[in-house]
């Protein structure tokens, strides 16, 4: 079995910007497309010619990456080093998701895919700035499995001030009563992040206790429905976990191509520039795109390994804390090992706080 060895790759194009989206993408930079496909190309050769390892998992995340033609997409995809057994996840705007288009990917060797669904209530896509229609979970899924793909996911948004708990029950049942549900279904709590449309309006803001009550239904629905709980946004059917989020989960090593992407190798974090156009102006004078890095002291990267492991559910060991006793309520300790509680997960930081490493 390979060390696991992520690869990411960002898109940074999109046909709309969603109100709550603060991700480092662009809705008037299509232009770019092509000479930011080639870019990438010779950012992931120059990689590939320091020794890059092969890649366990490749994620083509953004942004959307289904701006691109699958021609585009693949154009990137062939240049990374692979593992025979790669999961190779590409994330796709339910308006995007053609069979034709799907086929076209698995056909170049994608092997996963992951639609932001949001929900599947008309007044719930309104207040986040959604383009899809309310039936895209059942189009998208009719199309994966057409297409051949065992595995995908796709995403939910609570805490809109436009659902109801209702709402969110009725987005549940919406999709696990498709003929062909979702294997792997993550669920993000709304955050207002001060630079979006969301960010500037406060009566738009989640209301906390809602959003909590959101969650635990989420939840409890998925667990009964032979979901298990992966970490505090994900839950999947046994033998569909995305591995590539696991990398991240488990600190692991992983390299990041295209504007804005992030990546981490041994203790090392670093990032390329944000907006594309200084990318792009940067690899074709045969410049590396660096926008920053740090370097992680020993201390810096136990807290972090713990503080990744605490949001999962493979948790952390007892001794990580010097006291539970404030924090009890939170968690479970089971067989020498801390986990949180799932009224823990929403106040995961309270409890990331106590670790014994963050003093």
């Amino acid at each position: 079995m390979s060390t696991p060895f992520g690869v990411y790759v960002h898109v940074p194009f999109c046909a709309h910007r969603c109100d709550y989206c603060a991700f480092a993408t662009y809705a008037d930079r299509d232009h770019l497309m092509q000479d930011y496909v080639n870019a990438v190309v010779e950012e992931i050769r120059w990689s590939v010619d320091e020794g890059q390892p092969e890649a366990t998992s490749v994620f083509f995340g953004g942004g959307t990456p289904s701006r691109l033609s699958p021609e585009q997409l693949l154009a990137m995809l062939h240049e990374i080093p692979r593992a025979s057994d790669c999961e190779v996840t590409v994330e796709c705007n339910p308006e995007d998701a053609s069979v034709e288009r799907l086929v076209a990917y698995r056909a170049g060797g994608v092997t996963r895919m992951s639609f932001g669904v949001q929900s599947t209530q008309p007044a719930v896509l309104a207040d986040l700035g959604r383009r899809h229609g309310t039936m895209a979970h059942a189009e998208v899924s009719r199309a994966v499995h057409e297409a051949g793909f065992a595995t995908w996911n796709m995403d939910l948004i609570i805490g809109s001030r436009a659902e109801t708990i209702d709402d969110v029950q009725r987005t549940l049942d919406d999709l696990l009563n498709l003929d062909f549900p979702p294997p792997h279904i993550s669920c993000y709590a709304l955050t207002p992040e001060p630079a979006t449309p969301l960010g500037r309006d406060p009566s738009r803001h989640p209301d906390e206790d809602e959003t909590a009550d959101a969650y635990e239904l989420v939840s409890r629905v998925l667990e009964t429905n032979g979901y298990e709980w992966e970490e505090i946004s994900n839950w999947a059917k046994p033998g569909h976990e995305c591995r590539h989020n696991h990398v991240y989960w488990d600190q692991g090593d992983y390299v990041g191509f295209g504007s804005a992407a992030h990546s981490h190798q041994h203790g090392r974090r670093y990032w390329n520039v944000r907006t594309p156009e200084r990318y792009l102006a940067m690899v074709e004078a045969g410049e590396r795109p660096l926008g920053g890095e740090e370097r992680l002291d020993l201390s810096t990267q136990h807290f972090e390994r713990d503080s990744l492991a605490l949001r999962t559910r493979r948790g952390v060991p007892v001794e990580a804390f010097d006291s539970l006793e404030e924090i009890a309520h939170l968690v479970h300790v089971e067989n020498g090992t801390v986990t949180l509680a799932p009224e823990g997960r929403l106040l995961a930081n309270q409890v990331i706080v106590r670790l014994r490493s963050s003093e």
